[in-house]
Parts: structure tokens; sequence; C-alpha cells
């Protein structure tokens, strides 16, 4: 049972001044903190605007704490100025209807292959052999930007088979590709980063660790950066 994170606007400060972070990631999947938000905001504020960091916020399952309440909590995180918003565990193309339909509802300009000019964005991930299973018809919901496979919850689902948590991640990025969206992945070291990238992976994700910045360095040589 570890402690409740705790959010401040000096550490979001810290870490929006770090020139090789491009975006960073709040995960409130485990509970919904309006005020953790907020910190983020605080801190990414005091910087300039061309030099700061994008925010995604990550919510808690669509399952665990129903629709509504995530409508909700888009509706929040793009009010306090999220730049976008993540919803975890998508269960089916019913489900990912309705969860793009909220940032629609709010007026979010959502980019999306269907507009390439939009500022927000929506992102779902796919975590579970269920959702696995409906990848493509997940994958040909309208109108959001990104579709990650989260490979821990999924690896976790499928017995702790590495090797067929890697196979399901490919296929949804194939997914993915198929319909003109980004992707994303998780990379615990440079190693693992450059494996991502070679596989076709457009965006890193990575917690704070001693090889951080080294990580990130892959993703920047791969840019050309």
């Amino acid at each position: 049972n570890p402690l409740p994170a705790v959010y401040s606007a000096d550490v979001a400060q810290s870490l929006g001044e770090n020139p090789l972070i491009d975006y960073l990631f709040l995960n409130l999947e485990p509970a919904w903190d309006g005020a953790a938000v907020d910190a983020m905001m605080e801190g990414l504020a005091r910087l300039p605007a061309a030099d700061r960091p994008v925010l995604l916020v990550r919510t808690p399952i669509p399952g665990e704490v129903g629709l509504e309440a995530i409508g909700a909590h888009i509706a929040e995180a793009l009010a306090k100025g999220a730049d976008g918003v993540v919803i975890p565990h998508i269960q089916d193309p019913e489900q990912a209807r309705a969860v793009v339909g909220m940032f629609e509802s709010v007026g979010a300009d959502v980019w999306s292959p269907q507009n390439p000019d939009g500022r927000i964005m929506a992102l779902i991930m796919i975590e579970d052999p269920v959702a696995l299973e409906l990848r493509a018809e997940i994958a040909d919901t309208p109108g959001y930007s990104v579709l990650a496979c989260g490979i821990g919850s999924l690896t976790g689902a499928l017995g702790g088979d590495q090797e067929a948590g890697e196979a399901g991640c490919m296929s949804v990025l194939d997914e993915g590709n198929r319909v003109g969206v980004y992707n994303m992945m998780t990379a615990m070291s440079p190693e693992s980063a450059a494996d991502r990238i070679e596989r076709g992976y457009l965006g890193i994700l990575s917690f704070s660790s001693d090889q951080f910045d080294a990580i990130v360095q892959v993703g920047k040589a791969a840019e050309g950066m």
C-alpha cells in the first residue's frame, strides 16, 4: 500500500525546465485528484509558454468509476489547462466511442486524422485481453489522437507472459498505424527505448530514474535532434 503521491508546483516547474522532456504524464488512474492537475499547471505556468512541455492527464478506469465520472474528469482536466487526457483500460468499441464523444461534448479541439489542425490530445489505451481481441474495431473509432497499449497491465492479464504481452502491443501498434493515429510505449532503459523506436513507436514514456536522460537521448537521436 504505497503512500499517496504528493504533487507540487515546484516539482512541475523543475520537470518543465528539463529541455529533454516533451511531455509530462500525470497518472491519476489510482484516484482522481484535481488539485494535482492544478499543481502541475501552476508550476508549468512559471515557464515561458514556448518552453513548456505538454501535460497529459490519465484518468481512473472507466469500468471502475463509470462513464459519467470519466466525462467529468475530462472536462475538469481540460478546463484546468491540460493538453490531453488519457483514458485507460478501454474495453470495447462502444466504450471508445462514448469516451471520444466526451471530448466532443466539451468542445475540445482534438487532433485526429479527421482534424489535423487540432490542439488537444485524446488518448485511449488497450490493456486487457478482451479489448485486444477487439483492437481493430476500437482503432476504427473516429476522433481520437493516440492508441496506446498498456504493456504492464496486459502482460499481467496474460499470466505474466512477456512475449505475449509484447506481441499484443505490437498488434495494437499495427492497428493504430493502419488508421493513422499516434502511439506510445514505456521504456525503462536506453536499450528498451531503442527497441521501441526500432519497432515503430513514436512516443516514449519513462519514469524518473538515473537513466532517464539517457533514455530520452535515444529518442532525440532518432528524431535527428
